[in-house]
């Protein structure tokens, strides 16, 4: 699994503290992007059960449970790493080993367009997302007074509401 970063007490992404997961790769490449360094399909590379170990420990830390966020970068791109690979296999862990936290994931797609997509091979993802933030940033309708996007074209969708 490659990724870029993890944050573990991160107060910004996400509601109350989580844990983010920031991917590495994107084929957006929106004007503007807050996160260009993470277009490049570098970053860190390691194994999933160490990678997993590191979450889990972060989410548990202090006695403090985390919500867990995955951003990036572009979470649900194919190219230029399999990303979505990587965040199925880690939300799929995550909602296993711990079922009571809010996971959360940023993507650059809209629903709509990871349905057409990925078709049905979406919802095995989906069903382990609690919100998904949706659409690529656009510089023309930022708003930095927005709760958890950058711009007013992206959604934020909740679980069993909004897919």
């Amino acid at each position: 699994m490659k990724y870029a970063k993890i944050i573990n007490n991160d107060i910004l992404n996400g509601e109350g503290v989580c844990v983010s997961l920031w991917l590495q790769g994107c084929p957006h490449h929106c004007p503007n992007c807050h996160n260009p360094e993470l277009w490049g399909s570098g970053g860190i590379e390691e194994k999933d059960d160490i990678l997993f170990q590191k979450i889990s420990n972060a989410i548990q830390a202090n006695g403090i449970q985390r919500n867990f966020s995955i951003l990036g970068g572009e979470p649900l791109a194919d190219y230029p790493n399999p990303n979505i690979v990587y965040s199925k296999k880690i939300l799929k862990y995550i909602k296993q080993n711990f079922p009571n936290i809010k996971t959360y994931v940023w993507t650059g797609y809209t629903i709509e367009e990871l349905k057409q997509k990925y078709g049905n091979d979406i919802d095995k993802i989906l069903k382990n997302i609690d919100v998904l933030i949706d659409g690529r940033y656009d510089e023309t309708q930022r708003d930095i007074t927005l709760k958890l996007r950058g711009s007013k074209n992206q959604r934020v969708l909740r679980k069993n509401i909004d897919f």
